[in-house]
């Protein structure tokens, strides 16, 4: 009792002052301190009862769960009182995820409205999505969610995170919501083909977005191709232990060479979605790349995937030719070292610093990745170098040439459905456009390309007014094959043959009427063009010919000069 009064005898008028502050930091230190233990051992107890769970932008669980708190977590995040106004997705992956916030215009309800407007272009929507640093509270199997989104910056860029606490003894609540938020997202996505892009600033790989999975019937080879392809990539990823017990790297390498416009690239997305694979895409010409950025890149790859080196034969050259006469050779090291001294030349030549030699390692060296398909596109296999294109690096080649009438009566087939029942429900497919490199859909009657084609998510478009007209399957074969005999064997390419055709998709008599006229309009353009380009050589070669001769004029000038 007296050491109570004493410690508050400050507070009355008669003491020491001296005496009367220590006693006040006495009391406020023990308070202070009793304050911070108790905090702590309240922080304690609740810590014991939460787990806490942290997902990161940059692993693939993080886009799970963010897809599915957008489908199973709608109430909680559309009552959100604090959030941020978006007309973008979500996701990253380009997965369509509507919440109970998302604003719709009551104008657009209608049955013709759809997704997409009058015009063609997407109908911007306008959603609500909870923001960042804010904690939402969640019911899932009988325990409480506490969900926190926060962002991290790093050197190259910043990074969302995401921090899941339930109150449990263990973690199994955690894992299945996990593997549901899995189960969901795979689902929604096994339609579609992630692509990554190689980063040479940082070393690492960028997802550059998902692209719809394209069946394996709309790809028109030479009869048996596409078949011994798929097959000896599937016989590949399920021989890992063969390889193993036999001591061989497990890798496997494809080389597709042959004309610009053959199906090539098409080949390749067509695969990994059959085979259920992402695509991992590296420029070797990008700047910034060397042989120690090619060797981190190729070290992370996943072990499941398909790995693309596209032009390889541009892999060590400056120019942007590709056409036939282009060597693709280097450039000198006299001359670069010469042009080096101009800061415009400078910046022209910083750009791939990439070796053969560094690039024969990253593919089968020691640090290489294994259990992925590599695959590598050229359009002049003759000015690879041999130990690039050997076997254990490239196993096996396809060589791609121009149409065939075969191929011809093939992508005719599926641009024009017939009106029998196996072929009711095909429609004109998706292309990459007139400018590139992609084949189309064949009417061939292959098992493969039923299963693949029954994998593909039906399109939300709305039929077009104008849509194609359904023929018999007698007048439709009738047509093809007067398609095909009007196409010249091994002169047009295979995307020239789809321009013609996506341009007249809704008149296939017409097209077929029109297409000799067509081939002969081709045939001009070309001789046009190749006429001009010879002139534009020619004139060139004569521009420096005569440069020439001008600097030897002033060389004999000036050293007369001196000699006088």
């Amino acid at each position: 009792m007296q050491a109570i009064k004493n410690l508050l005898s400050p507070l009355s008028g008669n003491s020491n002052p001296i005496q009367d502050t220590l006693k006040l930091v006495v009391i406020g230190g023990t308070v202070e301190t009793a304050r911070r233990a108790s905090v702590s051992a309240w922080n304690g107890f609740i810590d014991s009862f939460f787990l806490t769970a942290h997902f990161s932008q940059e692993d693939y669980p993080y886009d799970w769960l963010m897809h599915w708190l957008s489908k199973a977590g709608q109430p909680a995040w559309g009552r959100s009182r604090e959030f941020d106004i978006t007309t973008r997705s979500v996701s990253r992956h380009g997965l369509t995820q509507k919440t109970s916030g998302d604003l719709e215009d009551e104008n657009d309800e209608d049955e013709d409205g759809g997704e997409f407007s009058q015009g063609g272009g997407r109908k911007r929507k306008v959603a609500i999505v909870p923001s960042m640093d804010t904690t939402h509270t969640i019911y899932y199997r009988g325990h409480w969610l506490r969900i926190t989104r926060t962002k991290r910056f790093q050197d190259y860029g910043s990074c969302a995170e995401l921090k899941i606490s339930v109150v449990a003894r263990n973690n199994d609540i955690l894992k299945r919501l996990v593997l549901e938020a899995k189960r969901e997202y795979e689902k929604d996505a096994e339609h579609r083909v992630h692509i990554f892009m190689a980063d040479t600033t940082y070393g690492c790989w960028r997802w550059n977005g998902a692209r719809q999975k394209r069946p394996m019937s709309s790809i028109v080879l030479e009869p048996g191709v596409k078949d011994m392809i798929l097959a000896d990539c599937k016989d590949f990823l399920a021989s890992e232990d063969w390889y193993a017990e036999r001591g061989i790297p497990f890798r496997r390498g494809y080389l597709l060479h042959g004309v610009p416009g053959s199906g090539k690239t098409s080949l390749i997305h067509s695969l990994a979605g059959e085979l259920g694979l992402d695509i991992y895409v590296v420029s070797l010409s990008s700047k910034g790349m060397s042989d120690n950025t090619l060797t981190t890149l190729m070290g992370n790859v996943p072990s499941r995937c398909i790995l693309l080196l596209e032009d390889l034969d541009a892999a060590f050259t400056r120019g942007i030719s590709r056409d036939e006469t282009s060597t693709g050779a280097p450039l000198s090291s006299s001359s670069s070292s010469s042009s080096s001294s101009s800061p415009k030349n400078k910046d022209d030549n910083d750009g791939s610093t990439l070796s053969l030699s560094g690039l024969l390692n990253s593919l089968d060296g020691v640090a290489a990745a294994e259990g992925r398909l590599l695959f590598a596109t050229t359009n002049h296999i003759e000015r690879l170098d041999p130990a690039l294109s050997r076997p254990g690096r490239m196993d096996v080649w396809v060589n791609f040439k121009h149409a065939t009438k075969w191929q011809a009566e093939g992508i005719f087939k599926c641009f024009f459905p017939a009106r029998s029942s196996s072929a009711a429900g095909m429609s004109a497919p998706q292309s990459d456009g007139p400018t590139g490199p992609s084949t189309s859909a064949a009417g061939a009657k292959h098992p493969a390309d039923a299963t693949s084609s029954a994998n593909l998510a039906e399109s939300k478009r709305k039929r077009a007014a104008h849509s194609i007209p359904v023929l018999s399957e007698e007048e439709i074969s009738d047509l093809a094959k007067r398609f095909a005999d009007a196409i010249p064997e091994n002169e047009l390419s295979v995307a020239a043959l789809q321009g013609y055709l996506l341009r007249n998709k809704t008149r296939p008599r017409e097209c077929v009427d029109e297409v000799a006229a067509w081939v002969i309009s081709e045939r001009e353009m070309r001789e046009k063009l190749k006429k001009e380009k010879e002139e534009r050589e020619a004139k060139e070669k004569k521009e420096a010919e005569e440069k020439a001769k001008k600097e030897v004029r002033l060389r004999l000038i000036h050293v007369s000069c001196i000699a006088y």
